[in-house]
């Protein structure tokens, strides 16, 4: 079996299950597990710290991680960059077969760092019976020197291993999301996949296939298309109630515009609605010539892309990192008609949108109130990621044109 640790909502594991890939994964979260168990994912709720390693042993073909990040995050308090010496010191203790993390755990200014050394806790044990025979892990790109610790240690079991930086843009992930990968193989050179996306499309040459232009949002949206409808939720709240998904009135603003024929695309997060058309010169624009963009957050530096760009990274579970559509003028280089009108309303992010953008299944049957369904989301690894990292280890070829790991 391949053994998923911090299995959270199944970005690992959705592409395993489409394969038809025995996986388990150890999560604590309640909601994270129940969106587990409505996806058909084998899931055992558990604390990854306190799992004991014998029942494992013997039967580990793959093991997988995404320790919790934040404490590591830029989006948090980044307590995890103090711990960082304490960490690292574990995984060496552990990677010894000394278990010093009681010790080390109460110097730790957030009790969630020592979490990033619990792999080599069971790769310790694992390895005593010569597994297991891959490895993929990934986190923010501030834990890259952690994974690099991993790395010379497990070079020295015997694993080909790569460490990097990755972006889950040139995977054809709808959002520029960069995070620190750690491979390794018993059995084959570790090596990162090749892209199949890059930010514009390049010409076929001598050597093959060019890349093809980033996903936008649009397009993973499926605004503005014609053969691919657009994830929707009810308006009166998603599974376990919530708030509306946008602010008041803003229901009525896009009524009414559309009723005046202004709008040339759907608003985002709603139901139903006109056919579905692209603006012009290819863009994506709302009522009255405004055009739609996604701000990641409502601090002042967030960041505001045009829904014809992949999203930024994708920050949640925390007030601060609420992600609205926003309508703002077109740029000269859309050849759109200048807005008229006062700009519409900002639309908070459904959890269906959220979880598109982190290239999830439309359908994909989250659990849990809004902010839990957001939290799980912005925690996951993006599953068309996930797919071209697992895709050597499960003996599958991946090219730019065959996403069905992911679909």
């Amino acid at each position: 079996m391949v053994l998923d640790l911090f299995a959270g909502c199944g970005g690992w594991s959705h592409p395993l299950k489409v394969l038809g890939i025995r996986e388990v994964g150890l999560e604590w979260d309640e909601w994270a597990c129940r969106t587990r168990a409505a996806a058909g994912q084998l899931t055992i709720r558990t604390d990854v710290a306190l799992y004991p390693t014998w029942p494992l042993v013997g039967r580990t073909t793959g093991l997988l991680a995404s320790p919790p990040c934040q404490a590591w995050s830029m989006a948090g308090k980044r307590l995890g960059l103090v711990d960082q010496p304490l960490v690292h010191q574990a995984v060496a203790d552990l990677a010894a077969g000394r278990d010093t993390r009681a010790a080390l755990l109460t110097a730790c200014q957030d009790a969630r760092s020592l979490l990033a050394a619990e792999p080599m806790r069971y790769l310790h044990a694992l390895h005593s019976v010569g597994e297991p025979e891959w490895i993929a892990m990934e986190e923010v790109p501030d834990v890259l020197p952690l994974w690099r610790q991993y790395a010379a240690i497990l070079r020295s079991w015997g694993f080909s291993v790569w460490t990097g930086i990755l972006n889950a843009a040139d995977y054809g992930v709808p959002q520029t999301r960069r995070r620190a990968i750690l491979l390794g193989s018993r059995v084959r050179t570790a090596e990162p996949p090749v892209p199949t996306h890059a930010p514009a499309t390049e010409p076929e040459s001598l050597f093959g296939p060019g890349r093809e232009r980033w996903v936008s949002m649009a397009e993973a949206l499926g605004w503005g298309a014609t053969d691919r409808p657009t994830p929707t939720v009810c308006a009166g709240g998603g599974p376990g109630g919530g708030p509306e998904p946008w602010p008041s009135g803003a229901r009525k603003t896009l009524a009414d515009a559309r009723k005046r024929g202004r709008w040339k695309h759907p608003a985002p997060g709603r139901t139903g609605g006109p056919t579905q058309r692209s603006g012009p010169a290819g863009t994506t624009t709302g009522g009255a010539g405004w055009a739609w963009s996604l701000r990641s957050n409502n601090q002042a530096n967030a960041t505001v892309r045009s829904v014809e760009e992949p999203a930024g990274t994708l920050f949640f579970g925390h007030r601060a990192n609420e992600c609205v559509w926003v309508a703002e003028p077109p740029t000269a280089e859309t050849g759109a008609d200048g807005p008229s009108g006062p700009a519409p309303e900002a639309i908070r992010i459904t959890a269906a949108e959220a979880g598109a953008l982190q290239s999830f299944p439309a359908d994909y049957p989250w659990q849990g109130t809004k902010g839990q369904q957001f939290s799980q989301i912005g925690n996951a690894v993006p599953p068309r990621l996930a797919a071209h990292l697992l895709a050597p280890h499960v003996g599958v070829t991946l090219t730019r044109d065959d996403f069905t790991l992911a679909a």
